[in-house]
């Protein structure tokens, strides 16, 4: 099972990516965008595993207050075949302290983790070709700018084709602010 450690997102936020999803994809000539029910923040990606139960108590440990993040407007990572386009996230202490708190407990659980530096975003297409004239993301970058986010959970996210649609289903819930065990969804 394909595991990752996400923050996912109210309506309202996603309904904001959305409508920036849709102009974006408007000024390109092609690309992967993605689904609304696919929007999320990965704070730590697992990889292949059975050991739910090890994630599980690693996020268990995490002790943070709920706290808010803002978006700062579109990026890309540039890749031959087509660009991967993102909403980038303010720099935010707490989400940095929340991301490596989660990732020294699932190191410490035995999980082997990617070592790169958090770089947090939202993506929002995979493979974008520009169309000739490029993007005009000053529009989108002042409508993102303006959101933001609650952070009062994570969630263990499972990672899965289904019918050939990639799809993420949230399999384990925790509330930040509360301490102790619960219950998987």
């Amino acid at each position: 099972m394909r595991l990752f450690v996400a923050v996912n997102f109210d309506e309202r936020v996603k309904d904001t990516l959305c409508d920036t999803i849709r102009g974006f994809k408007e000024q390109t000539k092609s690309g992967v965008f993605t689904r609304r029910e696919n929007l999320h923040l990965t704070l730590v990606f697992i990889g292949e595993t059975q050991n739910i139960k090890s994630a599980v108590s690693a996020m268990d440990k995490i002790s943070h207050e709920p706290f808010e993040i803002c978006l700062s407007g579109i990026g890309r990572f540039r890749r031959s075949g087509g660009d991967i386009y993102w909403a980038g996230i303010r720099e935010s202490p707490m989400l940095f302290a929340l991301q490596k708190s989660l990732h020294d407990n699932l190191a410490k659980n035995g999980f082997r983790l990617e070592d790169r530096k958090f770089s947090p975003h939202i993506t929002l297409g995979r493979q974008v070709t520009p169309a000739d004239i490029p993007p005009a993301l000053d529009d989108f970058n002042e409508v993102l700018s303006h959101v933001r986010i609650p952070v009062g959970e994570i969630h263990l996210m499972k990672s899965e084709r289904i019918n050939g649609i990639l799809t993420y289903s949230s399999i384990y819930t925790r509330r930040l602010g509360i301490t102790g065990f619960q219950k998987p969804d």
